[in-house]
């Protein structure tokens, strides 16, 4: 175990690294929050979505740029690149005031570029709340991802499972065997990430699995989240590399390799 600071060192980032966010619970400003660090750093960072993200959220970034309306985007892009450090990329702007992500494979084909050091990728969508398991369609993880970062709100442990606390309740119901209404465990909630139609659904094969317990500042027992990362690293099927027990508001991370 080390407690560190720098999402960087939390997550073991490497020189490069396509990196896709799924499941709940911070998704997108763990995207956004490491990519300022990537990009204070000196890395180039292009963040995006192969789902929808708020307009104003990819604000965030230094410069977004739409697929679908510049055909000189790419070049765009390289020049904010070198200049800024971070940009993001969608496909256009929807009128519900969230941004269209772009297909998995022209994200492998942005990562394909060696000026891109990072391509940070939120993968599905939670609706914020703290729990998800995907639906069947879900998530959508480019080839290239070197890293998928599985989330979960710490304020789910020992909830009650109910459309307030989870997202695609149904899903959760496959997963984790409990009927609404039961108590979220740490031991169902392991399930959320361990399940074959789980959380980490689609990595691709030798890519890193990360598991994310964000909003650590929220829970209140802090031995159900200490048990719930030992069953996740203890499972060898899935062979999880390392749980990160945080809180993205505190800016505080404990690494459990």
């Amino acid at each position: 175990k080390k407690t560190v600071k720098s999402l960087m060192d939390a997550l073991g980032i490497g020189s490069r690294e396509h990196i896709a966010m799924v499941g709940a619970g911070g998704k997108t400003t763990l995207m956004l929050t490491l990519g300022d660090e990537l990009r204070r750093s000196g890395r180039r960072v292009i963040a995006s979505t192969t789902t929808k993200v708020w307009h104003r959220q990819a604000l965030q970034c230094e410069k977004v740029l739409l697929v679908g309306d510049d055909a000189e985007w790419k070049k765009i892009a390289k020049e904010e690149l070198s200049r800024e450090g971070s940009v993001f990329v969608g496909r256009s702007i929807l009128d519900t005031g969230k941004v269209d992500g772009i297909p998995p494979s022209l994200a492998d084909e942005v990562y394909g570029d060696p000026q891109v050091h990072h391509l940070l990728i939120e993968a599905d969508g939670a609706a914020g709340h703290p729990l998800k398991a995907p639906a069947e369609h879900e998530p959508v993880i480019p080839r290239s991802v070197t890293m998928v970062v599985a989330m979960m709100g710490l304020e789910a442990v020992n909830a009650r499972l109910d459309e307030a606390t989870a997202f695609r309740v149904e899903q959760v119901r496959t997963v984790t065997g409990l009927d609404t209404g039961d108590l979220l465990t740490p031991s169902a909630l392991s399930k959320v990430f361990l399940h074959p139609a789980g959380l980490f659904k689609g990595a691709p094969e030798g890519s890193r699995k990360v598991a994310f317990l964000n909003k650590g500042d929220l829970i209140k027992e802090e031995t159900k989240a200490a048990e719930l990362a030992d069953l996740l690293l203890s499972d060898r099927l899935k062979n999880i590399e390392r749980v990160i027990l945080g809180s993205l508001k505190m800016g505080v991370y404990q690494v459990i390799m």
